[in-house]
């Protein structure tokens, strides 16, 4: 089975090929708790949410311009920030399920709860770019400003087409991302 790993230099290789299948795996609470954990590091995340409104690009992709829960995290490996990852979830969706709004979401992190709630996410789309690290994220991830940074924008859909999270990680240096793709 596809696993991700983490290099003696601190590269990571993430293979989204079974990232979201086995996001409970041995108890964790999201697919980078369980990732990390597979590849011999040390995961923690510093969360923190809030309700306010998502910024208008990711407002169009979730179809909801109003007021969603917001959840922006720190997500390190040991000691090192590896990612910054702000997930996006719609009003309809923190109704149905309340804990996606909680500090801890539990096993599986927040696409278990919203399965648990009957809102199972079908289809994932992530598109990869390169997006200059505002200063924020500069001085978070030891970069410079304006340095190109991978930017993975996740939307995750129901199976009736329902966006119910858009997450965007930005990832420090020393990432390479692997995607397979079914060809019969």
């Amino acid at each position: 089975m596809p696993t991700n790993t983490i290099s003696a230099d601190g590269t990571i290789l993430r293979d989204a090929r079974s990232r979201y299948r086995l996001r409970a795996e041995s108890g964790a609470h999201g697919a980078f708790e369980a990732e990390t954990k597979r590849a011999g590091g040390s995961p923690r995340a510093d969360v923190e949410v809030i309700r306010g409104a998502a910024p208008a690009d990711v407002a169009a992709l979730l179809g909801d311009s109003g007021e969603v829960v917001i959840r922006q995290r720190r997500m390190y490996d040991g000691e090192r920030l590896v990612q910054l990852a702000d997930t996006f979830i719609p009003a309809f969706v923190a109704e149905a399920a309340p804990a996606v709004a909680q500090l801890d979401t539990g096993e599986g992190g927040i696409i278990s709860r919203m399965a648990d709630a009957g809102l199972a996410q079908t289809e994932v789309v992530e598109d990869i770019t390169q997006a200059p690290a505002t200063a924020a994220q500069a001085e978070a991830l030891g970069v410079h400003e304006g340095a190109l940074l991978l930017t993975i924008t996740h939307v995750g859909r129901t199976e009736d087409g329902r966006v119910v999270e858009v997450t965007r990680h930005v990832l420090g240096e020393g990432w390479t991302l692997r995607y397979g793709v079914p060809l019969a």
